[in-house]
């Protein structure tokens, strides 16, 4: 075992394609699949399950993903301070739900950081692919949320991937809309009160169940809807049609401006807010301190953090 291979290994992970690291890593793929054969020999592990689609981290991939970060984090260290080789790239990725939170806290991290270079990586997507990326350390961190309805299928879900849910707060859903919307002054509203104006919800693609909707209530019927991918087209259909969509309440005018705002929905739901992270992982300095700027980021919210 060089550390080359571990290198290897993880950019690997990095790219989620061994054609793709091949490329970053300037050599062919045949030569990136035989040096990641003869490490899984001699460690007597499968480190990746290939398929037709591509390939995964194994359970035992993952263990040994952990391990090799460490070891190379440490090797790195003992060069800069004995060879005064300069520090490598920071490197950090993070999936999450639509949440401005999640941004906020993402932004004060790298603020606070004093480095030359680093790559992060910031993805909101789809509720199962932020499980994907997790489950295929992707991504370090993943934030989601669960609510009665959906808690114990994504739960279940989780434990098939080996990722443990870390409880963050509570929230009472509210609904965005314009603050030109004829809702947007009352202190509070109904599902009826919305009923006449169009829902919009953040499309799920293949896995468009109502237990990976990203919006609470997901199944109540609603004569309008209208599914985007990203937040930008959500929030300019906000505007432009008075539609609405339900979420954790938390704006930030920073990122979205003031033409957004937040309205309390009367409701007995709740959204129980966390990040989840692979059981067999160990989690980076960055990703802790991300993880530290999260719950900094939603006390000043007003929200209290267990």
């Amino acid at each position: 075992m060089t550390l080359q291979q571990l290198k290897y290994i993880i950019k690997i992970v990095e790219y989620g394609s061994i054609t793709e690291a091949a490329k970053q890593l300037y050599i062919t793929q045949p030569s990136l699949s035989t040096a990641v054969k003869s490490l899984e020999e001699e460690l007597g592990i499968e480190i990746f399950y290939r398929t037709a689609k591509g390939i995964t981290l194994s359970v035992d991939g993952t263990e040994f993903l952990s391990y090799a970060r460490q070891i190379i984090e440490q090797t790195e260290l003992m060069e800069q301070r004995y060879m005064g080789k300069k520090p490598s790239k920071q490197l950090c990725s993070i999936s999450t739900q639509h949440y401005a939170f999640a941004v906020n806290a993402f932004v004060e991290m790298i603020l606070d950081l004093d480095v030359d270079e680093y790559k992060f990586t910031l993805r909101e997507g789809r509720t199962h692919e932020i499980i994907e990326d997790v489950k295929n350390l992707r991504s370090e961190i993943g934030i989601l949320y669960f609510s009665d309805f959906n808690e114990k299928v994504l739960k279940n879900l989780l434990k098939e991937n080996h990722l443990e849910f870390n409880f963050l707060f509570e929230a009472m859903p509210h609904v965005f809309v314009s603050s030109k919307h004829p809702l947007s002054k009352h202190k509070s509203v109904t599902l009826d009160d919305l009923d006449i104006y169009p829902f919009l919800a953040f499309e799920q693609g293949v896995y468009n169940s109502f237990y990976f909707s990203e919006e609470i209530l997901s199944t109540v019927p609603r004569k309008k809807t209208i599914n985007v991918s990203d937040r930008a087209t959500l929030f300019n259909l906000l505007i432009g049609l008075n539609g609405y969509t339900i979420c954790s309440g938390i704006l930030s005018s920073d990122l979205n401006g003031d033409n957004i705002v937040s309205v309390p929905l009367i409701t007995d739901e709740r959204m129980r807010i966390g990040w989840i992270a692979n059981e067999k992982s160990h989690l980076s300095q960055l990703a802790l301190e991300y993880i530290a700027k999260l719950k900094k980021t939603i006390r000043r919210y007003g929200y209290d953090i267990e």
